[in-house]
């Protein structure tokens, strides 16, 4: 599989101080992960934190996060954020001429690069 390279940025919004998290096609879910499920939540920032750690100390294979609308998958190489509903879509059939896009229901990136992404994000997220 060919990577593409992960562009993204985090804006405020100073009237409402709300924060969220905009990413180039094929990264959307991600970028909606973070404005909507992790959002400013220390404690599960924390949690997966110690999770991308264990993963990388060889203490486990792998680990998932159900959100409200969006799941995370971590593994030894990869985080997958996917649509909670997408399981339902990939029993549905297209016809050949036609294909599914689901970068905004899904996203893979990296191990590393979804620690650096979520390390930023609490640092812009911390910036008052």
């Amino acid at each position: 599989m060919l990577s593409q390279a992960m562009e993204y940025e985090f804006l405020r919004n100073t009237i409402t101080d709300t924060v969220f998290a905009r990413f180039s096609m094929d990264h959307e879910a991600l970028g909606f992960w973070l404005s909507e499920e992790l959002a400013d939540n220390t404690e599960l920032y924390s949690q997966i934190c110690q999770q991308i750690e264990r993963l990388q100390s060889g203490q486990g294979n792998e680990w998932r996060l159900v959100g409200k609308a969006l799941s995370l998958e971590l593994d030894i190489e990869q985080a997958r954020i996917f649509a909670n509903d997408i399981e339902d879509n990939d029993d549905q059939e297209l016809d050949e001429s036609m294909s599914f896009y689901d970068g905004e229901s899904e996203a893979f990136c990296g191990l590393e690069d979804f620690y650096d992404v979520i390390v930023s994000w609490r640092r812009f997220i911390d910036e008052k």
